[in-house]
């Protein structure tokens, strides 16, 4: 199908596309990597009056080290970040993650920042940037705030992110040295995770000093299985399974065609325990 007709506006700084926004109200879009909106143009299923692309802004682009963190720009792209040095140094489980999106050409076009921003609870980025303890850069008419990533997913397809406001950048504390491993179930190449685990371990001879789990679709925003790290503290990195029994804990998987609930808490215990050996081996 062909999208209703829209203005499009490509502005080349964070404040004009922040005065697109305002200007545009509940009728104006933002346009990031596409992946997402340009489908639901297509089919109809939105007709905005205005789409903000911010394609132009450079300085939403790029990843640099600031201290002990990696700041990655919300309009870098999977590609980008899966093929970053220093994201595989400082944050290798975000890179083992993004590298898992999809296919080559969707890596090129879609963006860290949208697809996070999009919070569908079946992709692969937010179960990694909720375990990397990340932080996002939000800017609005007010000015700039930074929001933790468990206070960011708040309910299906929502975040913290508020009208006129833009994520801007993501901030990832340096896990350097720790093991890293992102485990995904899907039936068939490029669907969406059915059920997916990012572990990342920090392993001191044999022995799991800390570990950090998220999980992919088993609820509605991405989530942390607390009670697998609590319990792998101290754990030989060789006998993991007992301590990811408890992976589907407090979670509240959906039901559809691709398996029940019951079905996908069975798949994260097995899934955290094969992420979890797989980051401890390093």
């Amino acid at each position: 199908m062909i999208p209703s007709s829209f203005e499009y506006v490509a502005p080349t700084s964070v404040e004009d596309a922040l005065a697109a926004l305002a200007e545009a109200g509940d009728e104006g879009k933002v346009l990031a990597g596409g992946q997402s909106l340009l489908p639901v143009l297509r089919m109809r299923l939105n007709a905005p009056e205005k789409v903000i692309d911010l394609g132009r802004v450079e300085g939403l682009r790029g990843i640099r080290e600031d201290g002990d963190t990696i700041v990655i720009g919300a309009m870098t792209t999977h590609d980008e970040v899966a093929n970053s040095e220093l994201v595989k140094e400082h944050a290798a489980l975000l890179a083992k993650a993004t590298a898992e999106v999809a296919d080559p050409q969707i890596r090129h076009r879609g963006t860290l920042g949208g697809a996070i921003v999009h919070a569908d609870p079946a992709g692969d980025l937010g179960a990694p940037v909720l375990a990397l303890d990340a932080e996002m850069v939000i800017a609005g008419p007010g000015g700039e705030r930074t929001v933790a990533a468990k206070d960011f997913f708040t309910d299906l397809f929502e975040t913290a992110v508020g009208d006129g406001e833009l994520l801007t950048a993501i901030r990832i504390p340096k896990h350097t040295g720790w093991g890293a491993h992102y485990e995904k179930f899907v039936r068939v190449a490029h669907q969406w995770s059915i059920v997916g685990v990012a572990a990342t371990v920090k392993a001191d001879g044999g022995t799991i000093s800390e570990a950090k789990i998220g999980l992919t679709n088993m609820g509605s925003t991405p989530l942390r299985a607390a009670s697998v790290e609590a319990a792998l503290a101290g754990k030989s990195a060789s006998d993991v399974a007992d301590a990811c029994s408890s992976a589907a804990d407090g979670t509240n998987p959906p039901s559809d065609l691709n398996g029940d609930a019951d079905y996908r808490r069975h798949l994260a215990t097995v899934l955290t325990s094969r992420a979890v050996a797989a980051a401890a081996a390093g």
